[in-house]
């Protein structure tokens, strides 16, 4: 199947709060400062040796009375999101110009609010039920934070949730997009939240793969992820803007529920049509964000598809090492550190990653850049590759001048 050429659609506003800071700017300066903000684990009740990205001030920070009945940690991860940036002010001037029921919603997460059911078996009342503030059938479920950001928002229109492990939130400009094609929707608030919770971190330790250390994504040792926590949103609408989403590539490998196929089939396939529905060639990406784990299969198979579709020229790098790996809300961050690239005139580099894993191949390490470099970028791509084989990349772009 050839694939057509898609229209642009702009990237009108963004919000992002991460372990780095709430806003784009606290991301940018340690991007720019190469300033890691990965923590020793202070999170879980039982201790678990790692490092996380954990965002400050969500537990002294309550929903507003009117959203108190969502009150967790998640939704008020979600809610500092969406103050960030101007961003819920951006989505109220959209409701403004197309009708609440013209604006949808698209969430990616991979663990939703699952810490808020994990807290209410530990405080279960003498009869065994859920203390009444944690009770709330719609809190106690996967689509909680999509609805939660809904009706923060006051939107009305087309909502949904998507929850394929680590893409959730790369997948979700996917369906944004055809959304706006489809004219189901004026303009669509893309979201991803996942926040700290046992279930997780304790999930990746059973399997083996968190780091006792921070994670260096293709660093020579690298011994597992640093889990991290974060809330990103961006609001899309047709037409040119000055940042625009270009195209999009979606692929499943079909091959193991944790492990990447050894050949990177599915992620050239969503590499593939992510170039085709932008309509460019992979040697004309300026910035490449990697999904870079840390891991050692996923960053050698992502090393070595690096290899074969880009050029020497694409400023490649690796962002958990700042962030943490964030999860469902994985692929947002890094899609708002490239559009973050395409306005600053910044292309980021790797945190952790020195020395470079020498059996990735000395050209690899050329790629992969460590430092950041003041040079214009007009063409971003970011991979999300996650459990399942769940693939999906992104492709940014300046709009007209």
């Amino acid at each position: 199947m050839t694939l057509a050429r898609i229209e642009p659609v702009a990237v009108v506003a963004q919000g992002l709060v991460c372990a780095a800071g709430a806003g784009l700017p606290a991301l940018e300066g340690a991007l720019r400062g190469s300033c890691s903000a990965l923590r020793r684990n202070d999170f879980t009740r039982v201790p678990l040796e790692t490092w996380i990205g954990r965002v400050e001030g969500i537990e002294g920070a309550p929903l507003p009375r009117a959203l108190s009945t969502w009150d967790c940690r998640a939704t008020r991860l979600a809610w500092m999101g969406l103050q960030a940036d101007g961003f819920a002010a951006a989505a109220s001037r959209a409701v403004q110009r197309h009708g609440a029921v013209r604006v949808g919603l698209v969430m990616g997460t991979s663990a939703s609010t699952i810490g808020a059911s994990e807290q209410a078996y530990r405080e279960l009342d003498a009869q065994g039920r859920f203390p009444a503030v944690l009770r709330s059938e719609r809190l106690n479920t996967p689509h909680a934070l999509a609805l939660f950001t809904q009706e923060a928002l006051g939107l009305q229109g087309p909502c949904v949730t998507v929850s394929t492990a680590c893409s959730s939130s790369a997948k979700a400009f996917a369906v944004a997009e055809r959304w706006l094609r489809l004219d189901l929707a004026d303009a669509v608030v893309v979201g991803g939240v996942d926040a700290l919770c046992d279930s997780v971190l304790f999930g990746f330790h059973a399997l083996g793969l968190l780091s006792p250390s921070p994670c260096r994504p293709f660093g020579a040792g690298r011994s597992g992820i640093s889990v991290g926590e974060a809330a990103g949103f961006a609001l899309l609408e047709r037409g040119a803007g000055a940042l625009q989403l270009l195209g999009y590539g979606e692929s499943n490998d079909a091959h193991h529920m944790s492990s990447p196929h050894p050949q990177g089939l599915g992620a050239e396939r969503a590499l593939d049509d992510a170039l085709a529905r932008a309509g460019v060639a992979a040697g004309e990406i300026d910035y490449l964000n990697l999904h870079g784990t840390a891991s050692a299969r996923n960053d050698e198979v992502e090393a070595a598809l690096v290899m074969r579709r880009y050029t020497a020229q694409t400023h490649a790098s690796a962002t958990k090492g700042v962030t943490g790996h964030t999860m469902g809300a994985a692929g947002i961050v890094e899609a708002l550190i490239c559009l973050q690239a395409l306005r600053s005139g910044w292309r980021f580099g790797s945190v952790h990653a020195e020395p470079v894993d020498p059996a990735l191949g000395s050209a690899f390490a050329e790629r992969l850049q460590e430092a950041p470099v003041q040079q214009e970028t007009r063409l971003a791509a970011s991979h999300s590759f996650g459990f399942g084989g769940n693939n999906c990349v992104l492709i940014f772009g300046q709009g007209p001048r």
